[in-house]
Order: structure tokens, then sequence, then C-alpha cells
């Protein structure tokens, strides 16, 4: 067989199997649109019925999608346009009705994060207060947040057991959590070639989903099992989906496209605690405005006997750990 006839055959195979609606990258979306408008393609877009690109409304929102830019060189007007967008193509193509926002960092708040050792007991109710808000997979059982068991004198996640499956607490061990640190310093930040992640002036690290490749070289770069990548598109049960998102948190993101804890971004700049925060038993958890000298935050960096992770990195993480 030709060798370009078997090229091309493969990538139609491969683009067979998308799960999604999206099309195989902008070229292919480009160039099936340009097949569609070429061979009468004018009366999908007329808006006769569906067609393979969907209805004319959204051929166009789509469009718009593709051509838009990097979350940071847009102005408010246009944040506000995509993620307009973003809400109605969820209701076209998925039925829901979901209120997405573009809220700004607020002035004067550098989050915070501090996780007591003492206190956690590995009951897992923040895990699932994350994967419920933030939409993440229930197929492939994506996890920001991972509890480690360990044993007293361990003070790494990497030597304790983090697929644990028994009644907790054991005795004679302890629970430590992990997820991403937002760091100060991030080396994902600087591993990204397309800088599709970057630190928010509140201090949160986030994602512009639509400019991620999946390259994943943020993956390799992050010492703290910080990130996640999605091989699917995230399946969540409609009547499961939160519905209150955030352009560069908890939306939907795509196959191919890198994820990860945003301190609940939806949540936490609109005065709220991370679920996670929210959802602990124990109090095991901490979070708040680092430049409030009142804050909870700062008087567990004051009074308590605190440590960061790997802090000899210089990565200079917004997460500590410490015991009563």
């Amino acid at each position: 067989m030709d060798p370009e006839k078997n090229h091309k055959c493969h990538r139609q195979s491969k683009c067979s199997r998308k799960q999604d609606r999206t099309l195989c990258g902008r070229r292919d979306f480009l160039k099936s649109a340009a097949k569609a408008a070429a061979f009468g393609g004018a009366a999908m877009l007329s808006g006769c019925g569906g067609g393979m690109l969907g209805s004319k409304e959204e051929l166009s929102l789509q469009w718009k999608e593709y051509f838009k830019q990097n979350y940071r060189l847009m102005t408010q007007e246009e944040k506000d346009q995509t993620v307009r967008r973003l809400e109605r193509l969820a209701k076209i193509q998925d039925g829901v009705d979901i209120q997405m926002s573009s809220q700004a960092p607020i002035e004067g708040v550098l989050f915070g994060y501090a996780f007591n050792l003492t206190r956690c007991e590995g009951y897992m109710e923040c895990v699932a207060a994350c994967v419920k808000e933030n939409n993440l997979d229930r197929r492939s059982n994506t996890q920001y947040i991972r509890i480690f068991e360990m044993e007293h004198g361990q003070m790494s996640p990497e030597v304790g057991d983090g697929k644990f499956f028994h009644e907790v607490p054991v005795e004679d061990r302890f629970y430590m959590g992990v997820q991403c640190y937002h760091c100060q310093n991030a080396p994902c930040v600087k591993a990204c070639p397309t800088k599709a992640t970057w630190q928010e002036p509140d201090g949160i690290v986030v994602v512009d989903y639509d400019w991620c490749i999946g390259c994943r070289y943020c993956i390799a770069a992050c010492p703290y099992y910080g990130r996640r990548f999605n091989w699917n598109r995230p399946y969540v049960p409609k009547e499961e989906m939160t519905k209150k998102q955030h352009y560069l948190g908890n939306r939907l993101r795509g196959r191919g496209q890198m994820e990860k804890c945003t301190f609940c971004v939806q949540r936490s700049r609109n005065g709220r605690l991370p679920a996670c925060v929210e959802a602990c038993p124990t109090g095991a958890r901490v979070f708040g405005n680092l430049l409030d000298p009142d804050s909870e935050i700062r008087f567990v960096l004051k009074n308590k006997k605190v440590f960061r992770f790997k802090e000899d990195l210089g990565t200079d993480p917004k997460y500590w750990y410490f015991v009563d």
C-alpha cells in the first residue's frame, strides 16, 4: 500500500475512536469544515438539521473557541464571551445548564494551605468531595488528592502506602495528604512549552486547558505528584455534575489535557473554603489568606511546628505540614 494512503487510513481510524465531540485537533476541524462547505455543506450551515459538524450555532461557537487567545491575553470582555460560549456549548452538546465564571483574583489575597498530620485519620472524605466538586472522571477514578498511610518516623510520602484499603485509623500510623502545592517557583510552569500554565496573583497555579497540548512535561517536572493527564474526555453523570464552574477550575476538561488542584478556584474566589477543607471531619486542613495576619493559616504558621515537603528544591510551595 502507498505509504501516504496507509498513513491517511491510520489517521482516520484513530480519529474515529474519539469519544467526545471534538474532532482531531484544530487542523482536522478546519479541514472538515472546508470540505463540508466545498461539497454541499451550505445546507448544513443554514440550520437545516444536524449534519456531521452539528448545527450552525454549534459550529459557529466551536469555530470561535478554536481561534480564541490564551486566557491571560484576553480582555475581560473576551473572557466573558468565551465563558458564555462554553455555557451554550454545554447546553447544546451535553444538555446541561452550567454557570461558568471568569472571576479574577481578589486584590490583597495570597492563598496558603496547611495540613495537620496529627489530626488526619485517613477517612478520605476530602478525596470524595474533591472528585465531586471538580467534575473528575468517574471511569478512570481520577483524584487530585492522595492520602498516604505512614509509619512514625517517616516524613516522605514516597515511602508511605498510597493504596491502603482497610478500616482507618490504624494504630501506630499517621496520614499525609498530597496534592498540588501551588509553588511560588513552580517547576511545572517553567516546563510548559505553550505557556498553558502559570501562577495567578492570588497564588493559585492554573491551567488554560485549551492551550495545553498534552506533552506532559509538567508531570515530569513536578516533584509532588500534583498533575493528572486525561486519556479520555472525563465522564461525569449529569445528575452528579457540579454546574457552578470556573474557566480555570472545574469545567470539564478534554481528552489529552492536563489538570490539577486549583484550590477550588470557583469557591475560594467567592470567599468559600475548598471542598476538601470543608469536608474534612477532623479539621486537619487549614486554608486562608497568607496576607491576613488574623487568618487561621497565619496562626498555624506562627504557632505550630511546620515544615514543607522537599523544601530544599527551592520551589517555595504554598502548602505546609504541621503537628499539634
